[in-house]
């Protein structure tokens, strides 16, 4: 296909209900007509995480306004559109369901195509849909719940080269968060609560830096500053502003070193690659991108804006479009998926059950 596609993109894979309405003509830069995410911090605050059934009923009542929204805001009608891109996994199944059958109502009504797409890949195709970056590129993808390395070579083609074998970056950010009374989503306070601290006062290990490979592990980290905030409170009867800030501080750096040092295996297994990306939630704190920049080097180092680091429709939309391109849909069959990996090839690096790998 050369002509241009407009598509509508609805994602509600976790706790953000999103709808977005993106244009690309082949040759031209994507444009994000609408965007619009309907948050839901203020429902998980006292439970400190995100509830999947609070996340599911909150999707469900918000996502045909969102959708409204966003066909409003782009000024174009359903009639208008070339297909309907959704996100079908992997997330919480319940608020992943609310959109695929959404998705599936609007395709049955209008006649038009329906895509399923990988919220992982939505992500993965990001430095695409921001700066066009071509195949191939290596992509750190870190989020709440996702870390690998992945050479992306089409908008279906991708290896893994290495990802956590436990917690997640994000994870991690918002455990160390509930550990020290910040409050979630834990990512942006442990990160201004760092710009206050040193970083060099408690001593945190680097998870397998001792080890070949670009395989990640972050749990041993969270435990590590879990034991450094009792031995505090131990000495002192309790945490004080600034050993909170060294904390966060020691754990970020921590954080930073790994990611570095990993980037670097990862650049030196991936030649020919047209630029070094990265995308997912994490990928909004300003000291692991400045990191990341500087391990790139003299590789095209791209970011995202922070808007679209974080989960939203757009790079759904845009993800479908790719698809749509390669003249693959869906039709009413298509399920949401608890798991679904991007390499089905790999072996799985958590294991895996009925189903299937978790990553």
């Amino acid at each position: 296909m050369t002509e241009p596609l407009t598509l509508l993109g609805i994602e509600s894979s976790c706790d953000d209900t999103g709808a977005a309405v993106v244009r690309h003509r082949p040759g031209a830069p994507v444009e994000i007509l609408s965007n619009v995410v309907a948050g839901q911090t203020e429902l998980h605050a006292a439970y400190g995480g995100v509830v999947p059934e609070i996340a599911a009923r909150a999707h469900a009542e918000k996502l045909d306004l969102v959708t409204e929204q966003a066909l409003s805001r782009a000024g174009v009608a359903l009639g208008d559109l070339d297909g309907i891109a959704v996100t079908a996994g992997p997330g919480l199944i319940g608020g992943v369901l609310s959109g695929v059958m959404l998705a599936k109502g609007l395709s049955a009504a209008t006649g038009l195509p329906l895509i399923g797409v990988n919220h992982l890949a939505g992500h993965a195709l990001t430095p695409r849909l921001t700066d066009g970056l071509a195949f191939p590129y290596l992509l750190l993808l870190v989020s709440g719940g996702h870390c690998q390395f992945l050479r992306v070579d089409g908008p279906e083609a991708f290896t893994r080269l290495g990802g956590t074998i436990d917690d997640a970056p994000g994870e991690a950010f918002d455990k160390t968060a509930k550990l020290l009374g910040l409050p979630q989503p834990g990512g942006p306070h442990v990160e201004t609560e760092a710009a206050q601290g040193d970083p060099a006062r408690f001593a945190f290990p680097r998870p397998l830096l001792d080890r070949p490979g670009c395989d990640l592990s972050f749990s041993g980290l969270k435990t590590a500053l879990m034991r450094a905030r009792d031995a505090v409170v131990a000495e002192k009867g309790g945490l004080t502003r600034q050993d909170r800030a060294d904390l966060c501080a020691g754990f970020q750096a921590a954080v930073a070193d790994v990611l570095a040092e990993k980037s670097r295996r990862a650049l030196a297994a991936s030649p020919g690659i047209t630029g070094f990306a990265v995308a997912g939630g994490v990928a909004a704190n300003k000291t692991l991108r400045a990191r990341l920049e500087a391990v790139a080097g003299a590789v095209p180092f791209v970011a995202p804006p922070l808007s679209l680091c974080t989960d939203n429709a757009a790079m759904i939309a845009y993800a479908g479009i790719e698809r749509l391109r390669l003249g693959h849909t869906d039709d009413l069959t298509l399920t949401a998926r608890p798991r679904w990996p991007l390499d089905t090839h790999a072996a799985p690096l958590i294991g895996s059950g009925k189903r299937g790998a978790k990553a």
